[in-house]
């Protein structure tokens, strides 16, 4: 792969180069954008080779603007956001070294095709090499024409094999490390995704707290607050008829009470669907549980979290997981969920498995879409696997750190 992606940079390099300096002078502009997607799929490849040898290399690219337009105008914005991206620069940069330092990659593929060869002429090949040359073949410097200095062979292919395991790895972690060094993001970079991503994030809590309030504004309206004007307007026809007609006054106590009673529990309700009480009295682990025994469906919940999240964090999970509950409930068709919740190395991870009919798919409707807005606002990722068929495994990851545990009131 390395050494194919050595020739393939003196290829791109050579032509990049060229419709770069066509679009200085102006005649460019048609091929420029086509090539870069050659060259972004050739350094994305190396991204991608570099992070199986253990050397993982974020994608620098600046985000492409929604819209271009369909004409000269648009084509040649989309050449200058090209031209204006460091990352371009870096590609071509890492093109020309990778044509020179990229050839390594075939050392190891020399090297197995020695061991084959030594291999296959241990395995017989010698016979018709003898024949037709009259001599063998030499392999290590020992002609290789007879039984015995066939097994040498074999021994000297087999030795180098190990050898060849032994230098392989670090000949392509030592490539991946180049690639990182020239295609991985710079600090500046790092710090301008950063900045994107908090403002992103940040607009989406605006938002995601502005439909909270317009909820909570709507549930007052058209729930406590309309309950606790029909009480008011009931004690007042008490008033009226508390003198004259005493059984009627009574039995619109007895509606006024009722009527007290359904707003004290729509207001709990609200109040729950706010904060819950089980989450600031006995933390997020019985919190979790709970939820686990108020669902229909038969849900497993193991927590290890030694420790207590920040209170929005526990909120975000337990509404999140919440979520997911009611999903599995209402799309999946699901008998069965666990939920998992552990913290390790300073992240709080959350699994939710249900053994539902799977597809499930975060662009196709608003549930998952919010839960991951949600986590995003902690720098949290939600990662989704919906086979169709089943099963649905969604984990959602957390940077947090711990206080001390919640002391349960059990």
């Amino acid at each position: 792969m390395i050494a194919l992606g050595a020739m393939a940079s003196v290829c791109l390099f050579l032509v990049t180069a060229y419709f770069v300096i066509l679009f200085v002078i102006g005649i460019g502009a048609v091929m420029l954008p086509i090539v870069t997607k050659a060259v972004r799929w050739l350094c994305n490849a190396s991204r991608r080779t570099a992070g199986r040898s253990g050397v993982p290399v974020a994608v620098p690219y600046r985000p492409e603007p929604k819209e271009f337009e369909k004409d000269i105008v648009g084509w040649i914005r989309r050449c200058k956001w090209i031209l204006t991206d460091p990352a371009s620069w870096r590609d071509l940069l890492w093109l020309l070294l990778n044509s020179v330092v990229g050839m390594i990659g075939f050392l190891p593929a020399a090297i197995l095709y020695y061991v084959l060869e030594g291999l296959a002429l241990a395995g017989g090949l010698w016979r018709p090499v003898l024949q037709a040359r009259g001599s063998g073949r030499e392999y290590f410097f020992v002609p290789v024409q007879g039984s015995p200095s066939a097994l040498l062979a074999a021994v000297a292919a087999v030795a180098l094999f190990f050898a060849w395991m032994w230098v392989s790895p670090p000949i392509l972690k030592a490539h991946a490390y180049f690639t990182r060094f020239l295609l991985g993001p710079t600090e500046r970079a790092v710090l301008a995704t950063r900045v994107r991503h908090l403002a992103e994030t940040r607009s989406g809590a605006l938002d995601a707290a502005a439909a909270e309030l317009r909820r909570i504004e709507r549930d007052l309206h058209d729930g406590a607050q309309a309950r606790l004007v029909s009480l008011g307007m009931t004690l007042g026809a008490v008033e009226r008829h508390l003198d004259s007609n005493s059984d009627e006054a009574r039995r619109l106590l007895l509606d006024a009470r009722a009527s007290s009673v359904s707003a004290l529990r729509e207001l709990r309700d609200l109040v729950r669907g706010i904060h819950p009480p089980v989450l600031a009295e006995r933390g997020l682990a019985d919190a979790l549980r709970a939820l686990g025994l108020a669902s229909p469906l038969q849900v497993e919940v193991t927590v290890d979290i030694p420790g207590q999240p920040a209170p929005p964090l526990e909120s975000a999970v337990y509404f999140s997981v919440s979520e997911l509950l009611t999903n599995a409930l209402k799309y999946s068709g699901a008998d069965h969920v666990e939920v998992a919740a552990w913290h390790d190395d300073g992240v709080l991870h959350t699994r939710v498995t249900d053994d539902g009919r799977g597809g499930a798919d975060a662009s196709k409707g608003t549930g998952l879409h919010g839960i991951r807005r949600r986590l995003a606002t902690f720098d949290g990722t939600l990662d989704i696997s919906s086979p169709p068929g089943g099963p649905t495994v969604i984990k959602m990851e957390i940077p947090c750190v711990l206080s001390s545990p919640k002391t349960s009131s059990s």
